[in-house]
């Protein structure tokens, strides 16, 4: 078995990489059970283990399938794998959740109990600020706040705008490290609006706003069709970006653009 040392400091390494994972730590075994109490794990994405160890076959299924669906909600999760009998009494199917717990069955001639807890580790979304705008400012402030990965791009000469943020680029290149597939705000405001947005075009981001008013998005639109270049990624932006909450002032503009990005991001993560 590796040495939690071990795997904790994978855990720091695959954190600092910004990839998501879970941790499964078995909390409890009752009977013959080939992982016993502390025994952890570290399961990725794609449903590999990278590290430790928490049983065979006879958990391994049920701890991937949970740690996926955690990953992919953010929700932790405590699963009770227990053999038929057991499951039986306390009148649950594999697959149910009672009270909290979900249930598997444990299909091992051993016939123990393990519970385990899947624990979702995710990255900070990203988000990437185009511009030096009053609203940039604030929005690199309110977003930073609310849990964001913020990303300034802007000419080098505008960073001394902001205050903490994440990372500075110079001019209006989004990374290439997987960030530009978050959160993308171009908030320019007249100052470099065409190169911002020839930067973002097909983008495969999950939100894309441009701050500015429906008038002047379709304006640079033309322009940028005149141009010859293909505009039709900027279908699935949103202009004016935010929340339609009456925003006047710089802050609120951030404020209502921070929260629809958060509508966003958790969509389908609240039960009714």
């Amino acid at each position: 078995m590796q040495d939690t040392s071990d795997i904790l400091d994978l855990v720091s390494q695959t954190k600092a990489r910004g990839e998501p994972f879970a941790i499964a730590t078995v909390v409890r075994t009752v009977s013959v059970t080939a992982a016993k109490a502390g025994a952890k794990a570290v399961v990725l994405a794609d449903g590999s283990i990278s590290a430790g160890w928490i049983g065979g076959g006879c958990a391994r299924g049920a701890v991937l399938k949970a740690a996926g669906e955690a990953i992919r909600d953010g929700q932790p999760r405590l699963i009770s794998i227990q053999p038929k009998d057991l499951l039986e009494v306390q009148q649950v199917k594999p697959g149910d959740m009672k009270e909290g717990v979900f249930y598997a069955r444990n299909m091992c001639p051993s016939q123990g109990t393990m519970d385990v807890f899947v624990e979702p580790v995710l990255p900070r979304p990203h988000l990437a600020i185009l511009g030096a705008s009053p609203v940039a400012v604030a929005l690199a402030d309110i977003a930073r706040r609310m849990g964001f990965f913020v990303t300034i791009c802007t000419p080098q000469a505008d960073h001394a705008a902001f205050g903490i943020t994440d990372r500075m680029v110079d001019g209006f290149d989004l990374p290439t490290d997987g960030s530009q597939q978050g959160y993308v705000v171009i908030a320019t405001q007249g100052r470099g609006d065409s190169a911002a947005l020839k930067a973002v075009l097909g983008t495969q981001s999950r939100y894309t706003g441009f701050v500015g008013s429906r008038k002047k998005f379709a304006a640079l639109r033309r322009d940028l069709e005149a141009d010859g270049l293909d505009a039709r990624s900027m279908d699935d932006m949103r202009s004016p970006a935010g929340l339609d909450l009456g925003s006047i002032t710089p802050d609120e503009i951030a404020f209502s653009i921070v929260a629809e990005m958060i509508e966003i991001r958790r969509r389908g993560q609240r039960n009714a």
